[in-house]
């Protein structure tokens, strides 16, 4: 598979090893258009993006991308915060971004409790035991993947059902209803073959990207070839590859609303 484009990376912002610079460097040496830093949200309390450290960040990417010549992105892998669909990325925090990501993690700042206890806990216990997750849990994450998507300009869900549990299809319908791709993702195996079928029979649009927290993934697409070697999705519905660019939302929004 021929990237043209890696939407998801990591860099030392947030737990990456690389700099943005090496990322980049590392994006044309492999052949790359683009790049995404995507670091993790405000709201992960390990390792997350700093505000203090906003303008070093983009003043990082615009020279990362005059010395490769290749463009380079400002992004964030925002965090689900609660059921309501609320991530960490603020309206007036947009200016400083190019791609919008948004997946569910752990160790977030979650609004309420009631979403500490899903979306950690209840999350936690039932893949660490590898359970059947309950009817209640996978409808509390598909409603909050579902809000989130219709209340805000995101580019991709990251991961999708990585650590968590949804309704893959009801948030495949939302993600192709309102202009967000599903990530197909090489780091992590996230979807079964039968979930991602299912997602693929909603007619949702797809990226694949690395997820590199470090130099030598980035550009990797192993996972996600030996995937799809099993399951019959058209390379026309993938929009990073073969020279092709993705349609992003959330440029489309900056361009009405900024």
């Amino acid at each position: 598979m021929n990237l043209t484009g890696d939407y998801h990376t990591h860099t030392i912002y947030s737990h990456g090893k690389g700099t943005v610079l090496e990322n980049a460097e590392r994006a044309k040496e492999i052949g790359l258009q683009e790049i995404a830093i995507t670091d993790h949200g405000f709201e992960q309390m390990a390792f997350g993006l700093k505000h203090k450290k906003m303008p070093r960040l983009v003043s990082d990417c615009r020279k990362a991308a005059e010395i490769t010549g290749i463009n380079v992105y400002v992004g964030i892998e925002s965090n689900l915060c609660d059921e309501d669909g609320r991530t960490d990325l603020k309206e007036e925090d947009y200016k400083d971004f190019d791609i919008y990501l948004m997946g569910i993690h752990r160790f977030v700042k979650f609004s309420h409790i009631k979403d500490f206890w899903n979306m950690l806990v209840r999350n936690s216990v039932y893949t660490t035991l590898r359970l059947q997750a309950p009817k209640s849990l996978i409808q509390y994450n598909t409603k909050a993947y579902i809000n989130s998507i219709k209340k805000y300009p995101i580019d991709a869900i990251t991961h999708l059902n990585f650590l968590s549990f949804c309704d893959v299809a009801e948030v495949a319908k939302a993600a192709r209803d309102y202009g967000t791709y599903i990530e197909l993702n090489s780091k992590k195996v996230h979807l079964t073959d039968d979930e991602l079928d299912r997602v693929n029979q909603t007619g949702v649009r797809f990226i694949v990207n690395s997820d590199a927290h470090s130099l030598d993934r980035i550009g990797d697409t192993f996972l996600v070839d030996k995937l799809l070697q099993r399951v019959n999705i058209s390379t026309e519905r993938i929009d990073n590859i073969d020279g092709r660019l993705p349609q992003f939302r959330f440029r489309e929004y900056k361009k009405r609303h900024l």
